[in-house]
């Protein structure tokens, strides 16, 4: 009876410490993806971006890709808070911005990975979000 029960409930009547566990599962699966979606956009640059540099091997790839998985998770929304009137003032655009000082922030930090000028940034930066918008597009497709 017990398992009958289990395996016909509906998701609203899962008991809240599964709950909590699945929520944990959705979060450290979504930085998984993150992570692995700023890695091939950080390979994505390199190739396309003449002055975005990256000489490094796979497991640098991987722990520089959680670096910068964990400016856009926890520095970033600080910045935007703070920042917020210029988000709005200018339309958005400011938001290109501050991607640009997470992935310059990520260049100080990141030995293998070299940015050379403002332009190599610039155009780094799109590319790195535009790979990420369409990676978190993806994500959420997936989790529906």
């Amino acid at each position: 009876l017990f398992l009958s029960l289990f395996l016909f409930s509906s998701p609203k009547t899962i008991p809240p410490n599964n709950l909590i566990k699945l929520n944990y599962m959705k979060f450290l699966g979504g930085i998984i993806f993150q992570i692995f979606a700023n890695a091939i956009a950080i390979l994505a640059a390199a190739h396309f971006v003449p002055g975005f540099a990256w000489s490094g091997d796979f497991p640098a790839l991987i722990i520089t890709a959680a670096v910068l998985a964990a400016i856009n998770t926890f520095l970033r929304p600080i910045v935007r808070l703070f920042l917020g009137p210029f988000i709005v003032l200018t339309f958005g655009l400011f938001l290109i911005v501050i991607n640009g000082v997470m992935l310059y922030l990520l260049d100080l930090w990141s030995e293998p990975l070299k940015i050379m000028g403002l332009e190599a940034l610039f155009w780094g930066t799109l590319i790195v979000g535009a790979v990420n918008l369409i990676g978190n597009m993806g994500a959420k497709s997936l989790k529906d």
